[in-house]
């Protein structure tokens, strides 16, 4: 067979790419999508339990293929973040993918805290900002302190991980329960909504201030992730979206590696949207 001209973009071999909230679901599947690209998969989590499972997991399915750091590190401190920085400089010399994925994201299966009967009307401003600082300034700050890196190096990707709710608001029937009275029902919050409608705001920014430095930005709305939610609540989600059903985490993986990798390289300040079809009814 003659050389591979177009597939071989999907390489990413030895380029060190950051995922904030590197514990969770999602922070796997990036690191999946990273490691099968041979790159150099850096989890970022204030949390170090999460990490850890994930880095073992990865070690089990890809062996010696598999490089993964994993770094404790508060998003919201530009100090910590700067400090990140400077250990990667200095052990690899560059640094080419930035994934804003961290949030607070109040998830049906997970009991989250900033899930629950908390009305509109009465949501705890600590919560909104806690939510927004995680969310949103956590996403600018990495952007700001691994982007210089990547303006000096004249290259580098950052990928920010939206939602559907990016686009679209919460339809707040799904997380109803019947025979719940109306102040005990579970509300998905506003603030979960606005940072993900907001990083897609940070994505055109970004694309057009550093569309001359060799960086390029762009935006990942997954939806609908399955990961042990009630039949119940899979029915009501499953009947708003044209394909029927919720999403495989599985499906997200080779959309991040084309995202990040030369296979994409004419791609900025674009949001790519997979939700089965939610967000076109």
């Amino acid at each position: 067979m003659s050389k591979k001209i177009y597939t071989e973009r999907f390489d990413i071999s030895g380029k060190v790419c950051i995922v904030t909230g590197g514990g969770g679901l999602l922070g796997m599947k990036h690191a999946e999508a990273i490691t099968e690209g041979g790159g150099v998969a850096v989890l970022l989590d204030i949390a170090p339990g999460g990490m850890e499972r994930v880095k073992q997991k990865l070690e089990e399915e890809y062996g010696g293929d598999c490089k993964v750091e994993c770094m404790v590190c508060d998003i919201t401190s530009r100090e910590a973040l700067e400090g990140v920085r400077e250990k990667l400089l200095e052990k690899y010399g560059h640094i080419d993918v930035l994934i804003n994925n961290a949030a607070n994201n109040p998830k049906v299966e997970g009991g989250s805290k900033n899930l629950g009967a908390i009305r509109f009307c009465n949501f705890p401003l600590d919560m909104w900002n806690q939510d927004i600082a995680v969310g949103l300034t956590g996403a600018m700050l990495c952007a700001q302190v691994f982007g210089e890196t990547m303006e000096k190096q004249n290259s580098g990707v950052v990928l920010n991980i939206s939602s559907d709710y990016g686009i679209i608001a919460p339809d707040q029937r799904i997380y109803r329960k019947e025979g719940i009275p109306e102040e005990e029902q579970t509300v998905k919050p506003v603030s979960y909504s606005v940072v993900k409608h907001a990083l897609m705001g940070l994505t055109k920014y970004l694309a057009v201030y550093w569309a001359g430095k060799g960086i390029r930005v762009n935006t990942l709305c997954p939806a609908s992730l399955e990961n042990g939610q009630d039949p119940e609540f899979q029915e009501k989600i499953g009947k708003l979206i044209p394909l029927g059903r919720m999403s495989d985490p599985d499906e997200y993986v080779c959309t991040i590696l084309y995202m990040i990798s030369d296979a994409a390289t004419y791609m900025t300040g674009a949001t790519v949207v997979l939700d089965g079809g939610r967000t076109i009814w």
